[in-house]
């Protein structure tokens, strides 16, 4: 949030939670302009959930005319259908609850399948689903990357934003096939007219939470005779355990974005979410 704070140049207030005994939360909202800009990451939403929605309240009984949700990371995207007999669309349900509060939502690189917009899950909300691709391409700069550096996404949906990064970084950038079949059991098919054979790889994905695609696909991709592989992940939302094991498939290095505080966090979107919300400064 102070990176954020920063790039925008305004001081940041903070909003005070207290908790009773029985685990109930009331937030204490410091006072409201008429438009309010909250940050909130949504990683481990439950609490963090309850308290925006309360904290929405607050702010509009004290006054406040438009409400603003910088996220870079948006929870529960990813169960968009039933896949099972009684499971809920979890994406709807959070999707009415902050869109009935809010009205602009900004994130970045929402986790979304089946779903072609963001504007579909907030219905009649303003929507901005920002790209990671132009802040990891400048971190990336800072590197001196290999002439055969090869890009690769995991399937077909991360293309537009391999396709993104590659184009930022002048290096060639392809996607790989992907089969999943649960939470833990990914397979990865490399195309044929990919060629690996002695070069760096990154492997570049929205998020990563199981590491069951990372690993799998370092697995294929060193079959395949790859020199090296490192990932650069926009959510890190995974375990130490997951990370040991993402390590021993052979990925050797992992960064993220901060968009979730997390110890491979290396990639600051502070100047891609201020330029985003800038404009509600000067309207």
């Amino acid at each position: 949030m102070q990176r954020l704070a920063d790039a925008l140049g305004v001081e940041p207030q903070f909003v005070e939670t207290h908790v009773f005994d029985d685990g109930e939360i009331v937030p204490r909202t410091p006072p409201a302009t008429e438009t309010v800009v909250v940050y909130r990451s949504l990683a481990q939403p439950n609490t963090r959930l309850i308290e925006l929605v309360l904290s929405c309240d607050a702010w509009r009984r004290a006054g406040a005319k438009r409400l603003v949700l910088v996220a870079p990371y948006l929870c529960y995207m990813r169960q968009d259908a039933v896949f099972h007999p009684g499971e809920p669309v979890s994406q709807k349900v959070i999707g009415d609850i902050l869109g009935a509060r809010f009205d602009r939502i900004v994130t970045v690189d929402a986790h979304l399948h089946r779903t072609g917009r963001l504007e579909d899950v907030f219905v009649g909300v303003e929507c901005a689903n920002l790209r990671a691709a132009g802040g990891i391409a400048g971190h990336l700069r800072a590197d001196t990357l290999p002439e055969n550096l090869l890009v690769l996404g995991p399937d077909s949906e991360s293309g537009p934003w391999v396709e993104a990064l590659a184009r930022h970084i002048g290096r060639d950038g392809a996607v790989l096939e992907k089969t999943r079949r649960s939470d833990h059991d990914v397979s990865v098919r490399l195309p044929d007219h990919v060629d690996v054979a002695d070069r760096p790889v990154l492997l570049l994905d929205d998020i990563c939470t199981s590491g069951g695609t990372l690993m799998a696909a370092s697995e294929a991709l060193y079959r395949r005779g790859a020199a090296s592989v490192e990932a650069i992940v926009t959510h890190a939302l995974f375990s130490p355990e997951v990370g040991a094991r993402i390590a021993a498939a052979g990925v050797r290095r992992i960064r993220s974005c901060d968009s979730c505080p997390h110890p491979t966090n290396a990639i600051p979107l502070a100047s891609v979410l201020a330029d985003a919300v800038r404009t509600e400064w000067s309207t």
